[in-house]
């Protein structure tokens, strides 16, 4: 594990003087660095268009018996049968343990933005893994942490780069203590981190960043560093937001988080049985400020609610209730992210801080169905493009997918009890079919569903 020391910031500014009015962007006239770093291996051609995204989050703590990045190589092929063409992995950065919040330490207090956890394995095993996954079509997401540092970061030494009291004491971001918070208006301090992110599309050639905790940092950075990694014309890269702001699309991000499709879903409709009817109209307001290519990310679980509610079968009323959820979620609007252990079904304990290995032989019924779900969004237009038009009842979720040459139809009974949907005469024409089977389905005027029963018709 090598910290940065005075010496190397030093020559790290230097350089990023020297070179800036050659290669550069400008925000507000701040120069950005371009270091140039070597670059490892060939830029992944078939990074795919945000539209077709389909993101699976690695948590290494839990994903393998050893916690390691050899863990997940071996298992990028069960990956990409469920239909994910993207693997994004939780902090790979060595864990500050300086006021920790317990455990091994959390993978959110980061020590070294340029180096690897020896506990994972090392940059040779996390190279071979990014490779593994190119050569299996899958693109490769890190997770990066700008809000703060660990207190054992070796930034900590230049105080002007983090936040301070009226005492000029550093301070944590609000409702932390186990993390300092970075200064933005440190111009040094943005500079560092721009080439920090630089370094690893670099050096271990990643397709872009999922950018924790995006709503506490300025958008005038987040222009910035986009910018500096846009200009990086060798590679297409990501950029996922886990925020909700409006002006993150504005900032050069290709998809932010929807978070209050979440909150309506998980506490709304199956928490407090309220209308189905909600989740439509997020489709409204989380796609404020939308830009042409824009997305929603959307889940039914990730690390942080599953370690705050519990996984998707407890969540959602068991099995079938956990696949109907994940069905309007994937297909109504939006991209679609699944947790690592949610396509068998886990219900143990994930907590990120500690090393919890997922059992991947549980409910391979349930790993099928993921399978079904996924594949079938990959490969239609309609459910990636298509024109949404919502007929769901207060307990029904009824919507379809439309383009000039496939038309699909999702209906999810989101109660757990059985209830009589009433069908639009536009939707009880002829010529449906079950769209994972291939089945001739007749819809009536009225179809009855069991609890949570679900479905995906074509025509």
């Amino acid at each position: 594990m090598k910290l940065i020391n005075n010496r190397n910031i030093f020559k790290l500014l230097l350089l990023s003087f020297i070179t800036v009015f050659s290669n550069c962007k400008k925000n507000n006239d701040t120069p950005v660095s371009d270091t140039s770093y070597p670059q490892y291996g060939t830029p992944f051609a078939n990074v795919p268009n945000t539209q077709d995204v389909i993101v699976y989050q690695v948590n290494l703590r839990a994903f393998s018996s050893d916690a390691s990045f050899k863990g997940v190589t071996a298992r990028l092929d069960s990956i990409k049968a469920l239909g994910a063409n993207v693997v994004y992995l939780l902090p790979i950065y060595p864990v500050g343990v300086l006021k920790s919040a317990g455990g091994l330490g959390s993978p959110y207090a980061v020590k070294d933005y340029k180096a690897v956890n020896p506990e994972f394995g090392t940059l040779a095993d996390l190279q071979n893994l990014v490779n593994t996954a190119h050569a299996k079509n899958m693109a490769v997401m890190f997770d990066w942490v700008a809000d703060h540092t660990s207190w054992d970061n070796a930034w900590i030494s230049n105080k002007s780069w983090y936040q301070q009291d009226a005492n000029g004491n550093i301070i944590s971001p609000p409702g932390y203590n186990d993390v300092a918070a970075l200064n933005f208006t440190n111009q040094t301090m943005r500079t560092a981190m721009i080439d920090a992110m630089k370094y690893w599309v670099f050096t271990a050639n990643i397709d872009g960043y999922r950018c924790d905790f995006a709503d506490n940092v300025p958008f005038d950075f987040w222009k910035q560093a986009i910018d500096a990694l846009r200009s990086i014309t060798t590679h297409k890269l990501i950029m996922l937001a886990e925020g909700a702001r409006s002006d993150h699309f504005n900032a050069g991000f290709n998809m932010r988080y929807g978070f209050a499709y979440y909150s309506a879903l998980e506490a709304g409709v199956f928490g407090s049985s309220k209308s189905v009817t909600t989740l439509q109209d997020l489709n409204t307001s989380e796609y404020a400020g939308a830009l042409p290519g824009s997305q929603v990310m959307r889940y039914t679980t990730n690390h942080d609610v599953y370690s705050s509610d519990g996984s998707p079968i407890t969540v959602y009323g068991g099995k079938t209730g956990s696949m109907a959820a994940f069905l309007v979620t994937a297909y109504m609007k939006g991209v679609p992210m699944i947790y690592n252990g949610q396509e068998v079904g886990c219900t143990r304990d994930l907590n990120i801080f500690y090393h919890n290995p997922i059992d991947w032989t549980t409910n391979p019924d349930m790993t099928a169905e993921y399978k079904k779900i996924l594949n079938f969004r990959a490969g239609s237009d309609a459910v990636k493009n298509g024109q949404l038009t919502q007929y769901s009842s207060d307990d029904v979720a009824v919507f379809t997918k439309s383009t000039s040459s496939q038309k699909v139809l999702v209906i999810a009974n989101l109660r757990n009890n059985a209830v009589t949907y009433t069908i639009p005469a536009s939707l009880s024409a002829s010529g449906w079919k079950n769209a994972f089977t291939g089945a001739s389905v007749t819809l009536n005027s009225q179809m009855y569903l069991q609890p949570y029963q679900h479905m995906a018709l074509t025509q």
